[in-house]
Protein backbone atom coordinates (compact mmCIF):
# COMPACT_ATOMS: atom_id res chain seq x y z
CA UNK A 1 0.00 0.00 0.00
CA UNK A 2 1.32 3.89 -1.31
CA UNK A 3 1.91 5.93 2.47
CA UNK A 4 0.74 8.89 0.15
CA UNK A 5 -2.12 7.38 -1.01
CA UNK A 6 -2.99 5.05 1.56
CA UNK A 7 -6.32 6.41 2.85
CA UNK A 8 -7.26 6.51 -1.02
CA UNK A 9 -6.38 2.66 -1.36
CA UNK A 10 -8.37 1.48 1.51
CA UNK A 11 -11.35 3.61 0.19
CA UNK A 12 -11.01 1.88 -2.69
CA UNK A 13 -10.62 -1.59 -1.17
CA UNK A 14 -13.94 -0.90 0.27
CA UNK A 15 -15.95 0.76 -2.51
CA UNK A 16 -14.80 -2.38 -4.80
CA UNK A 17 -16.87 -4.39 -2.70
CA UNK A 18 -20.11 -2.91 -3.28
CA UNK A 19 -19.45 -0.65 -7.11
CA UNK A 20 -18.34 -2.01 -10.14
CA UNK A 21 -14.67 -0.46 -10.65
CA UNK A 22 -15.31 1.41 -7.41
CA UNK A 23 -16.44 4.45 -9.10
CA UNK A 24 -19.65 5.88 -10.91
CA UNK A 25 -17.92 7.10 -13.77
CA UNK A 26 -15.53 4.91 -16.50
CA UNK A 27 -13.41 7.65 -16.45
CA UNK A 28 -12.47 8.39 -12.87
CA UNK A 29 -12.45 4.72 -11.98
CA UNK A 30 -8.74 2.52 -11.49
CA UNK A 31 -9.04 1.70 -15.55
CA UNK A 32 -7.76 5.67 -16.21
CA UNK A 33 -5.73 5.42 -13.01
CA UNK A 34 -2.80 3.11 -11.76
CA UNK A 35 -2.68 1.70 -8.91
CA UNK A 36 -0.08 2.45 -6.33
CA UNK A 37 0.53 6.26 -7.64
CA UNK A 38 -2.48 7.58 -7.66
CA UNK A 39 -5.35 9.00 -5.35
CA UNK A 40 -8.86 7.74 -5.64
CA UNK A 41 -11.15 9.87 -3.85
CA UNK A 42 -11.32 13.84 -4.04
CA UNK A 43 -12.86 15.15 -0.52
CA UNK A 44 -13.21 19.02 -1.36
CA UNK A 45 -12.58 21.24 -3.74
CA UNK A 46 -12.08 25.22 -3.95
CA UNK A 47 -11.58 27.14 -7.36
CA UNK A 48 -8.56 25.41 -9.15
CA UNK A 49 -7.64 23.30 -6.57
CA UNK A 50 -8.87 19.97 -4.86
CA UNK A 51 -7.83 17.87 -2.05
CA UNK A 52 -7.61 14.03 -1.79
CA UNK A 53 -9.02 11.95 0.98
CA UNK A 54 -5.12 11.46 2.23
CA UNK A 55 -5.04 15.10 2.10
CA UNK A 56 -2.71 15.84 -0.69
CA UNK A 57 -3.47 18.96 -2.69
CA UNK A 58 -3.56 19.27 -6.43
CA UNK A 59 -3.93 22.11 -8.57
CA UNK A 60 -6.80 20.19 -10.52
CA UNK A 61 -6.39 20.37 -14.50
CA UNK A 62 -9.60 17.63 -15.35
CA UNK A 63 -11.78 20.04 -13.35
CA UNK A 64 -14.71 17.05 -13.27
CA UNK A 65 -14.07 15.76 -16.38
CA UNK A 66 -14.37 19.25 -18.08
CA UNK A 67 -17.65 20.30 -15.93
CA UNK A 68 -16.04 22.76 -13.91
CA UNK A 69 -15.36 25.78 -16.07
CA UNK A 70 -16.18 28.67 -13.62
CA UNK A 71 -14.24 26.81 -10.35
CA UNK A 72 -15.10 24.58 -7.83
CA UNK A 73 -17.65 26.18 -5.32
CA UNK A 74 -18.23 29.32 -7.52
CA UNK A 75 -19.55 31.90 -5.20
CA UNK A 76 -22.40 33.62 -7.98
CA UNK A 77 -23.51 29.89 -8.73
CA UNK A 78 -23.37 28.63 -5.15
CA UNK A 79 -25.50 31.46 -4.27
CA UNK A 80 -28.15 31.21 -6.74
CA UNK A 81 -28.23 26.95 -5.30
CA UNK A 82 -28.89 28.01 -1.78
CA UNK A 83 -31.71 30.60 -3.07
CA UNK A 84 -33.99 27.98 -4.95
CA UNK A 85 -32.90 25.09 -2.42
CA UNK A 86 -35.06 27.45 -0.13
CA UNK A 87 -38.23 27.18 -2.28
CA UNK A 88 -37.40 23.07 -3.46
CA UNK A 89 -35.70 20.99 -5.47
CA UNK A 90 -38.80 19.21 -7.92
CA UNK A 91 -41.99 19.57 -7.86
CA UNK A 92 -45.18 18.04 -9.29
CA UNK A 93 -45.12 20.69 -11.94
CA UNK A 94 -42.51 22.51 -14.19
CA UNK A 95 -41.20 25.35 -11.83
CA UNK A 96 -40.86 28.76 -13.96
CA UNK A 97 -37.24 28.27 -14.34
CA UNK A 98 -37.21 25.78 -16.88
CA UNK A 99 -38.43 28.50 -18.92
CA UNK A 100 -36.22 30.97 -18.14
CA UNK A 101 -32.56 28.66 -18.29
CA UNK A 102 -34.35 27.75 -21.46
CA UNK A 103 -34.69 31.48 -22.88
CA UNK A 104 -31.35 32.34 -21.60
CA UNK A 105 -29.77 29.32 -23.43
CA UNK A 106 -31.69 30.09 -26.98
CA UNK A 107 -30.49 33.80 -26.75
CA UNK A 108 -26.72 32.80 -26.45
CA UNK A 109 -26.63 29.82 -28.71
CA UNK A 110 -26.81 29.81 -32.92
CA UNK A 111 -28.43 26.80 -33.42
CA UNK A 112 -31.08 26.97 -30.31
CA UNK A 113 -34.78 27.61 -31.33
CA UNK A 114 -36.19 25.34 -28.78
CA UNK A 115 -34.05 23.03 -25.52
CA UNK A 116 -34.97 20.00 -23.57
CA UNK A 117 -32.72 19.21 -20.85
CA UNK A 118 -31.26 15.93 -19.74
CA UNK A 119 -28.88 14.92 -17.06
CA UNK A 120 -25.76 14.14 -18.66
CA UNK A 121 -24.18 14.14 -22.44
CA UNK A 122 -25.48 10.75 -22.93
CA UNK A 123 -28.90 11.77 -22.16
CA UNK A 124 -28.47 14.56 -25.18
CA UNK A 125 -26.67 12.78 -27.67
CA UNK A 126 -29.46 9.95 -27.19
CA UNK A 127 -32.28 12.47 -27.58
CA UNK A 128 -30.88 13.63 -30.74
CA UNK A 129 -30.05 10.45 -32.82
CA UNK A 130 -33.93 9.55 -31.37
CA UNK A 131 -35.09 12.76 -33.26
CA UNK A 132 -33.07 12.90 -36.08
CA UNK A 133 -34.33 9.53 -36.87
CA UNK A 134 -38.12 10.26 -36.17
CA UNK A 135 -37.62 13.50 -38.22
CA UNK A 136 -35.81 11.83 -41.06
CA UNK A 137 -36.94 8.04 -41.35
CA UNK A 138 -34.23 6.95 -41.26
CA UNK A 139 -32.12 4.82 -39.16
CA UNK A 140 -28.44 5.07 -39.77
CA UNK A 141 -26.28 7.20 -38.31
CA UNK A 142 -22.26 8.20 -38.81
CA UNK A 143 -20.23 8.93 -36.10
CA UNK A 144 -17.04 11.19 -35.42
CA UNK A 145 -15.67 11.34 -31.77
CA UNK A 146 -16.94 10.45 -28.30
CA UNK A 147 -20.72 10.91 -27.76
CA UNK A 148 -21.16 8.66 -24.72
CA UNK A 149 -22.60 5.14 -23.54
CA UNK A 150 -26.31 4.75 -25.04
CA UNK A 151 -26.56 1.87 -26.94
CA UNK A 152 -26.27 3.68 -30.56
CA UNK A 153 -23.28 4.98 -29.85
CA UNK A 154 -21.27 2.38 -27.65
CA UNK A 155 -22.10 -0.25 -29.85
CA UNK A 156 -19.75 0.96 -32.66
CA UNK A 157 -16.59 0.84 -29.94
CA UNK A 158 -14.43 -2.15 -28.37
CA UNK A 159 -16.51 -1.36 -25.49
CA UNK A 160 -19.94 -3.26 -26.94
CA UNK A 161 -20.57 -5.54 -25.04
CA UNK A 162 -24.19 -6.09 -24.13
CA UNK A 163 -25.21 -4.24 -27.18
CA UNK A 164 -27.93 -6.01 -29.88
CA UNK A 165 -25.64 -6.59 -33.05
CA UNK A 166 -28.77 -5.40 -34.93
CA UNK A 167 -28.06 -1.64 -32.93
CA UNK A 168 -24.28 -1.72 -33.39
CA UNK A 169 -25.02 -2.44 -37.40
CA UNK A 170 -26.83 0.94 -37.85
CA UNK A 171 -23.90 2.95 -36.63
CA UNK A 172 -21.11 3.93 -38.65
CA UNK A 173 -17.35 5.99 -37.74
CA UNK A 174 -15.82 8.11 -39.88
CA UNK A 175 -12.52 9.73 -39.85
CA UNK A 176 -12.07 13.53 -38.67
CA UNK A 177 -10.80 15.89 -41.45
CA UNK A 178 -11.62 13.11 -44.36
CA UNK A 179 -14.36 15.07 -46.24
CA UNK A 180 -14.06 11.98 -48.98
CA UNK A 181 -14.54 9.44 -46.41
CA UNK A 182 -17.79 10.96 -44.93
CA UNK A 183 -18.86 11.02 -48.14
CA UNK A 184 -17.83 7.71 -49.60
CA UNK A 185 -19.79 6.14 -46.60
CA UNK A 186 -23.15 8.43 -47.04
CA UNK A 187 -22.86 7.24 -51.18
CA UNK A 188 -22.52 3.59 -49.82
CA UNK A 189 -26.13 3.57 -48.06
CA UNK A 190 -27.22 6.52 -49.96
CA UNK A 191 -30.47 7.70 -48.18
CA UNK A 192 -30.47 5.58 -44.93
CA UNK A 193 -28.44 7.84 -42.64
CA UNK A 194 -30.58 9.83 -40.60
CA UNK A 195 -27.61 12.24 -38.57
CA UNK A 196 -24.16 13.12 -38.92
CA UNK A 197 -22.38 13.37 -35.67
CA UNK A 198 -19.11 14.53 -34.26
CA UNK A 199 -17.90 17.05 -31.76
CA UNK A 200 -16.59 20.06 -34.25
CA UNK A 201 -13.38 19.79 -32.67
CA UNK A 202 -11.12 17.76 -30.00
CA UNK A 203 -7.57 17.18 -30.43
CA UNK A 204 -7.44 18.45 -33.98
CA UNK A 205 -8.27 21.84 -35.23
CA UNK A 206 -10.93 21.35 -38.21
CA UNK A 207 -9.08 21.79 -41.60
CA UNK A 208 -10.47 25.11 -43.20
CA UNK A 209 -13.86 24.66 -44.74
CA UNK A 210 -14.21 21.04 -43.37
CA UNK A 211 -17.44 21.40 -40.99
CA UNK A 212 -18.80 23.68 -43.58
CA UNK A 213 -18.53 20.28 -46.01
CA UNK A 214 -20.14 18.48 -43.26
CA UNK A 215 -22.74 20.45 -43.49
CA UNK A 216 -23.00 20.19 -47.01
CA UNK A 217 -22.36 16.35 -47.00
CA UNK A 218 -25.07 15.73 -44.93
CA UNK A 219 -27.66 17.73 -46.17
CA UNK A 220 -26.93 16.51 -49.86
CA UNK A 221 -27.59 12.92 -48.36
CA UNK A 222 -30.46 14.18 -46.73
CA UNK A 223 -29.24 13.40 -43.30
CA UNK A 224 -29.35 16.36 -40.25
CA UNK A 225 -26.04 17.69 -39.00
CA UNK A 226 -25.65 17.08 -35.32
CA UNK A 227 -22.58 18.61 -33.43
CA UNK A 228 -21.90 17.18 -30.00
CA UNK A 229 -20.93 20.02 -27.89
CA UNK A 230 -20.55 18.79 -24.71
CA UNK A 231 -17.12 19.47 -24.15
CA UNK A 232 -16.89 22.73 -26.23
CA UNK A 233 -20.08 24.39 -25.41
CA UNK A 234 -19.45 27.53 -22.97
CA UNK A 235 -15.43 26.90 -23.85
CA UNK A 236 -14.46 27.75 -27.09
CA UNK A 237 -17.33 30.37 -27.16
CA UNK A 238 -20.74 31.66 -25.58
CA UNK A 239 -22.59 30.06 -28.00
CA UNK A 240 -19.96 27.18 -28.35
CA UNK A 241 -17.77 26.04 -31.18
CA UNK A 242 -20.35 26.53 -33.58
CA UNK A 243 -20.09 30.31 -32.37
CA UNK A 244 -16.35 30.26 -33.03
CA UNK A 245 -16.19 28.49 -36.17
CA UNK A 246 -19.36 30.10 -37.61
CA UNK A 247 -21.03 26.90 -38.85
CA UNK A 248 -24.77 26.44 -37.67
CA UNK A 249 -25.85 22.93 -37.33
CA UNK A 250 -29.66 21.37 -37.26
CA UNK A 251 -29.21 19.99 -33.82
CA UNK A 252 -26.63 20.34 -31.16
CA UNK A 253 -26.13 19.04 -27.40
CA UNK A 254 -24.76 20.61 -24.42
CA UNK A 255 -23.75 19.38 -20.74
CA UNK A 256 -20.75 19.74 -18.55
CA UNK A 257 -19.40 23.00 -18.07
CA UNK A 258 -23.27 24.31 -18.69
CA UNK A 259 -23.69 24.34 -15.01
CA UNK A 260 -20.37 24.14 -13.57
CA UNK A 261 -20.88 21.06 -12.06
CA UNK A 262 -24.23 20.23 -11.47
CA UNK A 263 -26.20 17.72 -13.15
CA UNK A 264 -27.63 19.62 -16.92
CA UNK A 265 -27.40 18.47 -20.35
CA UNK A 266 -29.17 20.39 -23.28
CA UNK A 267 -30.46 18.89 -26.81
CA UNK A 268 -30.88 21.90 -28.94
CA UNK A 269 -31.58 22.59 -32.64
CA UNK A 270 -33.82 23.95 -35.32
CA UNK A 271 -37.78 24.87 -34.35
CA UNK A 272 -39.27 22.14 -36.66
CA UNK A 273 -36.90 19.49 -35.65
CA UNK A 274 -37.24 20.00 -32.19
CA UNK A 275 -41.45 19.80 -32.58
CA UNK A 276 -40.77 16.02 -33.44
CA UNK A 277 -39.53 15.87 -29.44
CA UNK A 278 -43.43 15.92 -28.73
CA UNK A 279 -43.79 12.73 -30.70
CA UNK A 280 -40.97 10.85 -29.58
CA UNK A 281 -40.11 10.10 -25.79
CA UNK A 282 -37.76 12.11 -24.53
CA UNK A 283 -38.64 12.61 -20.82
CA UNK A 284 -36.60 12.60 -17.35
CA UNK A 285 -38.38 12.95 -13.88
CA UNK A 286 -35.90 14.90 -13.12
CA UNK A 287 -35.20 17.07 -16.39
CA UNK A 288 -36.71 19.88 -14.51
CA UNK A 289 -34.65 19.61 -11.60
CA UNK A 290 -34.25 23.40 -10.29
CA UNK A 291 -30.79 23.48 -8.59
CA UNK A 292 -29.03 22.30 -11.73
CA UNK A 293 -31.35 24.73 -13.56
CA UNK A 294 -30.38 27.61 -11.00
CA UNK A 295 -27.21 26.86 -11.71
CA UNK A 296 -26.85 26.63 -15.38
CA UNK A 297 -28.58 30.45 -15.43
CA UNK A 298 -25.93 31.84 -13.06
CA UNK A 299 -23.17 29.55 -15.01
CA UNK A 300 -24.32 31.90 -18.41
CA UNK A 301 -25.25 35.11 -16.53
CA UNK A 302 -21.98 34.99 -15.82
CA UNK A 303 -19.95 34.15 -19.09
CA UNK A 304 -21.91 36.87 -20.72
CA UNK A 305 -21.49 39.13 -17.79
CA UNK A 306 -17.50 38.30 -17.07
CA UNK A 307 -14.67 37.11 -19.52
CA UNK A 308 -14.94 33.60 -18.68
CA UNK A 309 -14.17 32.88 -22.49
CA UNK A 310 -11.24 35.36 -22.93
CA UNK A 311 -9.66 34.08 -19.71
CA UNK A 312 -10.24 30.38 -20.04
CA UNK A 313 -8.50 30.92 -23.69
CA UNK A 314 -5.76 33.43 -22.33
CA UNK A 315 -4.72 31.21 -19.82
CA UNK A 316 -4.81 27.87 -21.79
CA UNK A 317 -2.66 29.90 -24.70
CA UNK A 318 -0.07 30.63 -22.20
CA UNK A 319 0.28 26.46 -21.11
CA UNK A 320 -0.01 25.53 -24.85
CA UNK A 321 3.05 27.72 -25.44
CA UNK A 322 5.02 26.99 -22.36
CA UNK A 323 4.79 23.33 -22.72
CA UNK A 324 5.61 23.44 -26.31
CA UNK A 325 9.10 25.54 -25.28
CA UNK A 326 9.77 23.12 -22.88
CA UNK A 327 9.35 20.17 -25.12
CA UNK A 328 11.37 21.67 -27.94
CA UNK A 329 14.22 22.57 -24.93
CA UNK A 330 14.29 19.31 -23.74
CA UNK A 331 14.47 17.61 -27.46
CA UNK A 332 11.21 15.23 -25.91
CA UNK A 333 9.49 16.03 -29.84
CA UNK A 334 9.44 12.60 -30.72
CA UNK A 335 7.62 10.98 -27.79
CA UNK A 336 5.67 14.39 -26.56
CA UNK A 337 3.92 16.91 -28.61
CA UNK A 338 0.60 20.04 -27.97
CA UNK A 339 -2.69 19.82 -29.56
CA UNK A 340 -5.79 20.97 -29.02
CA UNK A 341 -7.92 24.54 -28.28
CA UNK A 342 -6.63 26.40 -25.13
CA UNK A 343 -9.68 25.97 -23.22
CA UNK A 344 -9.41 22.28 -23.81
CA UNK A 345 -5.76 21.33 -24.66
CA UNK A 346 -4.11 17.76 -24.75
CA UNK A 347 0.02 16.82 -24.16
CA UNK A 348 0.02 14.29 -26.44
CA UNK A 349 2.39 10.83 -26.03
CA UNK A 350 3.62 8.72 -28.26
CA UNK A 351 5.21 5.28 -28.57
CA UNK A 352 8.55 5.80 -28.19
CA UNK A 353 10.68 2.61 -30.07
CA UNK A 354 11.19 -0.08 -27.32
CA UNK A 355 8.51 1.30 -25.19
CA UNK A 356 4.74 1.85 -25.60
CA UNK A 357 2.70 5.17 -24.97
CA UNK A 358 0.63 3.86 -22.33
CA UNK A 359 3.44 3.09 -20.81
CA UNK A 360 4.84 6.53 -20.65
CA UNK A 361 1.54 7.53 -19.77
CA UNK A 362 1.60 5.96 -16.87
CA UNK A 363 5.04 6.99 -15.65
CA UNK A 364 3.88 10.73 -16.60
CA UNK A 365 1.14 10.30 -14.30
CA UNK A 366 2.27 8.87 -11.56
CA UNK A 367 5.01 11.82 -11.70
CA UNK A 368 2.65 14.38 -11.73
CA UNK A 369 0.76 13.25 -9.37
CA UNK A 370 3.34 13.58 -6.68
CA UNK A 371 4.03 17.09 -7.75
CA UNK A 372 0.14 18.03 -7.16
CA UNK A 373 -1.06 18.18 -10.21
CA UNK A 374 -3.98 16.56 -11.15
CA UNK A 375 -4.26 16.12 -14.93
CA UNK A 376 -4.86 12.96 -17.71
CA UNK A 377 -3.13 14.68 -20.19
CA UNK A 378 -5.23 16.90 -20.89
CA UNK A 379 -5.97 20.98 -19.59
CA UNK A 380 -9.48 21.53 -19.45
CA UNK A 381 -9.14 25.09 -17.80
CA UNK A 382 -10.95 27.20 -15.37
CA UNK A 383 -11.73 30.72 -14.88
CA UNK A 384 -10.09 30.25 -11.35
CA UNK A 385 -7.02 28.94 -12.93
CA UNK A 386 -4.46 31.44 -12.12
CA UNK A 387 -0.90 32.63 -13.28
CA UNK A 388 0.61 30.55 -10.07
CA UNK A 389 -1.43 27.19 -11.23
CA UNK A 390 0.28 27.68 -14.47
CA UNK A 391 3.50 27.81 -13.54
CA UNK A 392 3.24 25.06 -10.63
CA UNK A 393 1.93 22.81 -13.87
CA UNK A 394 4.41 23.95 -16.24
CA UNK A 395 7.25 23.47 -13.45
CA UNK A 396 5.86 19.78 -13.23
CA UNK A 397 6.20 19.24 -16.47
CA UNK A 398 9.97 20.95 -16.46
CA UNK A 399 10.85 18.25 -14.26
CA UNK A 400 9.00 14.91 -15.67
CA UNK A 401 9.72 15.91 -19.13
CA UNK A 402 13.61 14.10 -18.42
CA UNK A 403 12.25 11.17 -16.57
CA UNK A 404 9.89 10.15 -19.78
CA UNK A 405 13.15 10.93 -21.88
CA UNK A 406 15.00 8.30 -19.64
CA UNK A 407 12.07 6.09 -19.66
CA UNK A 408 12.61 5.27 -23.47
CA UNK A 409 14.90 2.86 -22.18
CA UNK A 410 13.05 -0.06 -21.35
CA UNK A 411 15.15 -0.58 -18.38
CA UNK A 412 15.07 2.75 -17.02
CA UNK A 413 11.41 2.66 -17.11
CA UNK A 414 11.04 -0.86 -15.77
CA UNK A 415 13.25 0.96 -12.47
CA UNK A 416 11.64 4.32 -12.72
CA UNK A 417 7.51 2.98 -12.40
CA UNK A 418 6.17 2.00 -8.84
CA UNK A 419 3.28 0.33 -10.35
CA UNK A 420 1.69 -1.99 -13.56
CA UNK A 421 1.30 -0.25 -16.77
CA UNK A 422 -2.26 1.37 -17.88
CA UNK A 423 -3.89 -1.07 -21.14
CA UNK A 424 -5.91 0.60 -23.58
CA UNK A 425 -9.33 0.44 -23.82
CA UNK A 426 -11.19 1.71 -26.76
CA UNK A 427 -10.37 4.33 -28.82
CA UNK A 428 -13.27 7.15 -29.82
CA UNK A 429 -11.29 8.76 -32.63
Amino acid sequence: MSERYKQSEALLDRALKVIPLGSQTFSKSLTQYPYGVSPYFIVRGQGSHVWDADGNEYVDFINGLASITLGYGDPDVDAAVKVQLENGVIFSLPHPIEMQVAETFCSMVPCADMVRFGKNGSDATAGAIRVSRAHTGRDRVAVCGYHGWQDWYIGSTARNRGVPQAVRDLTHAFPYNDLPALDQLLKSLSGQFAAVILEPMNVTDPAPGYLEGVRELAHRHGALLVFDETITGFRYANGGAQELFGVTPDLATFGKGLANGYPVSVVAGRGDIMRMMEEIFFSFTFGGEALSLAAAQATMKKLVTQPVVSTLKAQGEKIMTGLSRLIARHGADDILSVAGHPAWSFCLIKDAPQVTNWELKTLFLQEMFARGVLTLGTHNMSYSHSDADIEKLLGAYDEVIPVLLRARNPDELKSLLRCAPLVPLFKVR
